[in-house]
C-alpha cells in the first residue's frame, strides 16, 4: 500500500533540541517527535507529503509548491538552523491531476526563477520544524548567533509542500486526503502524510493571542478525537469556536481524515501538551497488517 505511514505534528520552534535546550518546557513533545521520526524512518517514506498552515495561502483554494527546492532558516533566541528539502515534482503533478479530476480548487505556487527546476520556495516554520524530525535534521550545533548551513546532500526524502486555504468547505479538504492516496497509489512510491498542526493558542493571557475558555474545549475535543481515532468528526467543529481557540491545525487534520477514510490505519496519540500558551499534539498512524 503506497501510503505507508502518517502523522500529525506540531511546528512549535523549540522543539529543535539545537534552537533551544529546555524546548520551554514541552520535552515530552520532543520526546515523542524523536519517536515519530524513529517510525517513520522504519516506514521508509520515499516521498513526504506535508500539509501546513503558514506556507503560501491562496484565497479558497489548495496551494501546492511546483518548484525545485524550498529553503528557509529558523531563528529562536541566539541560535539557527537552515533547511534546502528537494521538492518531489512527480508526486506533486499527480496530486495536482487527481485532485482536480475531482473538482478541488488548486492553486499553484512558485517563486523566483521562472523555470520549474529554477524555482525555489520560502520555507516556513510549520514544515520545517517537522521535517527536522523526519529526516531532514542534522546533529551539528549552534556557532554564535548562528548555526552552519545543512550539508549540501540531502539527507531526507523529497517533499510535497501543501497549504490549505481555511475558507474552502471542510469536505473538500477531506477529498483532498482522499486524491493524496488515489495519486500515491497511481505513483507506486511509499508516501509518508503529514500535518502540520498546533492547537488552542489562547491558552494564556500572557501569550499573544490572549485568554479564552475555549483553549481548554478544543483541545480536550481534538485529544478525545485523536485517542479514539475519530477525526471525521472534528469536520463539525463550530467556526467561531475555532475562532476563539485560535487553532491551526483542524485544516489539516480534515486532509488527514480523508487519507484514512481511504486507508485503515492503527493510530497512537504518542504525546499532548501546553506549556506555554499554545497546544501541541503527536500522533502516528500506521497502515493496518493485511
Amino acid at each position: 500500500m503506497p501510503v505507508v505511514f502518517c502523522a500529525i505534528a506540531p511546528h512549535g520552534y523549540p522543539l529543535i533540541p539545537v534552537l533551544s535546550e529546555d524546548a520551554e518546557g514541552a520535552l515530552a513533545t520532543r520526546s515523542a517527535m524523536v519517536e515519530l521520526g524513529r517510525r517513520c524512518a522504519i516506514a521508509a517514506p520515499d516521498v513526504i507529503v506535508i500539509a501546513g498552515p503558514h506556507g503560501v495561502r491562496v484565497d479558497n483554494a489548495i496551494c501546492l509548491a511546483t518548484v525545485a527546492r524550498a529553503a528557509g532558516t529558523l531563528h529562536w533566541q541566539h541560535n539557527a538552523i537552515e533547511m534546502n528539502v528537494p521538492v518531489d515534482q512527480g508526486m506533486t503533478d499527480g496530486i495536482v491531476q487527481t485532485a482536480q479530476a475531482r473538482d478541488i480548487p488548486i492553486a499553484l505556487a512558485a517563486f523566483a526563477g521562472h523555470r520549474r527546476s529554477k524555482s525555489i520556495l520560502p520555507l516556513d516554520w510549520g514544515t520545517m520544524v517537522p521535517l527536522w524530525f523526519l529526516g531532514h535534521g542534522s546533529d551539528m550545533k549552534g556557532h554564535g548567533d548562528v548555526l552552519a548551513a545543512a550539508p549540501p546532500t540531502d539527507i531526507g526524502p523529497p517533499v510535497v509542500i501543501v497549504t490549505p486555504s481555511r475558507l474552502l468547505p471542510r469536505a473538500v479538504l477531506r477529498d483532498f486526503g482522499r486524491a493524496v492516496v488515489e495519486a500515491a497509489d497511481r505513483d507506486g512510491r511509499r508516501v509518508a502524510f503529514v500535518a502540520s498542526c498546533d492547537w488552542a493558542h489562547t491558552h494564556r493571557d500572557d501569550g499573544p493571542f490572549g485568554y479564552h475558555p475555549a483553549a481548554a474545549e478544543v483541545d480536550t475535543l481534538i485529544v478525545s478525537a485523536v485517542r479514539n481515532g475519530e477525526l471525521a468528526q472534528l469536520e463539525r467543529l463550530d467556526e467561531q469556536v475555532a475562532e476563539d481557540a485560535a487553532i491551526d491545525g483542524l485544516w489539516q487534520v480534515l486532509m488527514l481524515a480523508g487519507v484514512l477514510d481511504a486507508i485503515p490505519m492503527r493510530h497512537e496519540l504518542l504525546s499532548y501538551e501546553a506549556p506555554t500558551y499554545y497546544g501541541m499534539l503527536v500522533a502516528s498512524y500506521e497502515p493496518v497488517p493485511a
